[in-house]
Protein backbone atom coordinates (compact mmCIF):
# COMPACT_ATOMS: atom_id res chain seq x y z
CA UNK A 1 0.00 0.00 0.00
CA UNK A 2 1.29 3.87 -0.94
CA UNK A 3 -0.08 6.93 1.23
CA UNK A 4 0.07 9.93 -0.83
CA UNK A 5 0.02 13.05 0.81
CA UNK A 6 0.05 16.45 -1.53
CA UNK A 7 0.82 19.97 -0.15
CA UNK A 8 1.70 23.58 -2.03
CA UNK A 9 -1.95 24.57 -2.62
CA UNK A 10 -3.11 28.00 -2.47
CA UNK A 11 -4.74 31.29 -4.03
CA UNK A 12 -2.48 33.07 -6.65
CA UNK A 13 -3.00 35.60 -8.97
CA UNK A 14 -3.72 34.78 -12.91
CA UNK A 15 0.24 35.09 -14.26
CA UNK A 16 1.46 33.54 -11.05
CA UNK A 17 3.52 30.21 -9.73
CA UNK A 18 2.87 27.22 -7.47
CA UNK A 19 5.04 24.42 -6.76
CA UNK A 20 2.60 21.56 -5.93
CA UNK A 21 4.44 18.52 -4.26
CA UNK A 22 3.31 14.28 -3.21
CA UNK A 23 5.44 12.60 -0.78
CA UNK A 24 4.56 9.04 -0.75
CA UNK A 25 5.30 6.69 1.80
CA UNK A 26 4.41 3.03 2.49
CA UNK A 27 6.54 1.09 -0.34
CA UNK A 28 8.85 1.75 -2.69
CA UNK A 29 8.18 5.09 -4.52
CA UNK A 30 11.07 4.69 -7.01
CA UNK A 31 9.04 1.54 -9.31
CA UNK A 32 5.96 3.82 -9.80
CA UNK A 33 4.73 5.67 -12.08
CA UNK A 34 3.06 9.12 -10.97
CA UNK A 35 1.07 11.80 -11.87
CA UNK A 36 -1.57 14.61 -11.37
CA UNK A 37 -4.97 15.15 -11.73
CA UNK A 38 -7.46 18.10 -11.51
CA UNK A 39 -10.82 18.43 -10.67
CA UNK A 40 -12.91 21.57 -10.86
CA UNK A 41 -16.50 21.98 -9.60
CA UNK A 42 -19.11 20.46 -11.22
CA UNK A 43 -16.32 18.44 -13.81
CA UNK A 44 -14.47 15.46 -14.30
CA UNK A 45 -11.52 14.63 -12.52
CA UNK A 46 -8.83 15.36 -15.54
CA UNK A 47 -5.01 14.10 -16.41
CA UNK A 48 -2.56 16.39 -15.98
CA UNK A 49 0.50 15.17 -15.96
CA UNK A 50 2.39 12.07 -15.54
CA UNK A 51 6.11 11.06 -15.18
CA UNK A 52 7.83 7.82 -15.09
CA UNK A 53 9.49 5.87 -12.45
CA UNK A 54 12.86 6.77 -13.65
CA UNK A 55 11.95 10.57 -14.93
CA UNK A 56 12.90 9.74 -18.20
CA UNK A 57 9.11 9.79 -20.00
CA UNK A 58 7.17 12.70 -19.03
CA UNK A 59 3.22 13.74 -20.55
CA UNK A 60 1.12 16.51 -20.27
CA UNK A 61 -2.32 17.58 -21.00
CA UNK A 62 -2.50 20.15 -23.86
CA UNK A 63 -4.03 22.78 -21.62
CA UNK A 64 -1.13 22.61 -19.15
CA UNK A 65 1.95 21.74 -21.71
CA UNK A 66 4.75 24.90 -21.87
CA UNK A 67 3.42 25.98 -18.63
CA UNK A 68 3.43 23.15 -16.22
CA UNK A 69 6.55 20.90 -15.27
CA UNK A 70 6.09 17.45 -13.45
CA UNK A 71 9.26 16.07 -11.78
CA UNK A 72 10.62 13.77 -9.60
CA UNK A 73 12.98 13.05 -6.22
CA UNK A 74 12.78 9.21 -5.63
CA UNK A 75 16.03 9.95 -2.91
CA UNK A 76 12.97 11.67 -1.18
CA UNK A 77 9.88 9.76 -2.84
CA UNK A 78 8.68 12.90 -3.86
CA UNK A 79 6.88 14.32 -7.10
CA UNK A 80 6.66 17.53 -7.88
CA UNK A 81 4.46 19.52 -10.14
CA UNK A 82 5.69 23.37 -10.78
CA UNK A 83 2.75 25.30 -12.26
CA UNK A 84 3.71 28.72 -14.02
CA UNK A 85 1.61 31.23 -15.61
CA UNK A 86 -1.41 29.98 -13.92
CA UNK A 87 -4.89 30.86 -15.82
CA UNK A 88 -8.36 31.10 -13.80
CA UNK A 89 -9.38 28.30 -15.41
CA UNK A 90 -6.46 26.19 -13.82
CA UNK A 91 -8.59 26.28 -10.32
CA UNK A 92 -9.53 22.83 -9.30
CA UNK A 93 -8.29 20.32 -6.36
CA UNK A 94 -5.51 18.50 -7.89
CA UNK A 95 -4.37 15.55 -6.46
CA UNK A 96 -1.37 13.18 -7.18
CA UNK A 97 -1.70 9.54 -8.32
CA UNK A 98 0.48 6.52 -8.11
CA UNK A 99 0.27 3.75 -10.51
CA UNK A 100 1.57 -0.13 -9.64
CA UNK A 101 3.82 -0.45 -12.50
CA UNK A 102 6.72 1.80 -14.06
CA UNK A 103 5.05 3.24 -17.41
CA UNK A 104 3.22 6.63 -17.67
CA UNK A 105 -0.29 6.69 -18.00
CA UNK A 106 -2.88 9.59 -19.09
CA UNK A 107 -5.98 7.76 -17.75
CA UNK A 108 -7.49 8.26 -14.85
CA UNK A 109 -8.02 4.33 -14.40
CA UNK A 110 -4.38 3.14 -14.62
CA UNK A 111 -3.74 4.76 -11.07
CA UNK A 112 -4.52 2.60 -8.12
CA UNK A 113 -3.03 4.94 -5.23
CA UNK A 114 -4.40 8.71 -4.96
CA UNK A 115 -3.90 11.64 -2.31
CA UNK A 116 -6.76 13.65 -0.81
CA UNK A 117 -6.00 16.51 -2.47
CA UNK A 118 -4.80 20.50 -2.20
CA UNK A 119 -6.91 23.60 -3.45
CA UNK A 120 -5.08 25.67 -6.37
CA UNK A 121 -7.47 28.68 -6.55
CA UNK A 122 -6.20 31.26 -9.42
CA UNK A 123 -8.15 34.63 -9.39
CA UNK A 124 -8.08 36.97 -12.18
Amino acid sequence: QVQLVESGGGLVQAGGSLRLSCVASGRTFSNYAMGWFRQAPGKEREFVAAISWSGVNRDYANSVKDRFTISRDNAKDTVYLQMNSLKPEDTAVYYCAGRSSGGIATVRGAYVYWGQGTQVTVSS
